[in-house]
């Protein structure tokens, strides 16, 4: 294309090669402007040099592939966006609420209770529930009796098997599962208070703060109560 040919081209666009024009707020060549200028391009192409057919749609499919990468994108921008906000909201309603973990331990709380559940994936001809104190010492032990497979819930009200009142603090929980004459230790899970969550970035899980145990990941909670 000649110096002729640019000029009556910019001209037929209304822009000028030398002096700054009105533009698109935002800079963008929109789907409009480009086949405009396509357009434009092939009527003031040199007859002698016509532009080739593929290098016509090689513009047209670059030009696809851009506009797909830009809405991806601007979709994926929304997308995340919106995760940390049900991220927010599902935090806000997390706070002071308790919650059901896996664990090898559980918070006797002031008022004298422990909560947590066993999982049996499948039947068990009795299944024994007992607390350790810091010493290792056992001060309760409860026989849950024949249980058939899913979760077995199991309360604690803090006293020892003598009866006394046990204080407040961390206990270790373990769980004896007997299926005939074999024996095996069971998985066990605990009821915990939520103190304080952590919003994580795009893609990844919440950061709850529970009592007695530290920080876990939302994906380990089980059960909300």
């Amino acid at each position: 294309m000649n110096e002729i040919d640019k000029a009556n081209l910019f001209g037929q666009l209304g822009l000028n090669g030398n002096q700054e024009q009105k533009t698109k707020a935002n800079d963008d060549l929109g789907q409009a402007e480009f086949l405009e200028l396509m357009t434009t391009q092939l009527k003031f192409q040199d007859p002698l040099k016509p532009m080739e057919n593929g290098d016509f749609l090689a513009q047209m499919a670059q030009f696809g592939t851009v506009n797909g990468i830009n809405d991806l994108n601007s979709n994926f921008n929304t997308l995340a966006s919106s995760f940390q906000s049900n991220q927010a909201l599902q935090a806000s309603t997390l706070v002071g609420r308790k919650v059901l973990v896996p664990a090898e331990s559980g918070y006797l709380s002031e008022d004298g209770n422990l909560r947590g559940a066993v999982e049996l994936d499948q039947a068990a001809s009795k299944v024994l529930f007992s607390v350790k104190n810091s010493a290792g010492q056992v001060v309760n032990r409860q026989d849950l009796g024949l249980q058939q497979a899913g979760m077995i819930n199991f309360e604690w009200n803090g006293l020892d098997n003598n009866g006394r009142h046990m204080p407040p603090g961390e206990y270790r929980v373990e769980a004896e599962v007997h299926r005939g004459t074999d024996i095996s230790a069971g998985s066990t899970l605990t009821v915990v208070d939520v103190e304080s969550v952590t919003l994580g970035k795009a893609g990844q899980n919440l950061t709850l703060s529970v009592t007695g145990l530290g920080d876990l990941d939302m994906s380990q909670v089980r059960k909300i109560l």
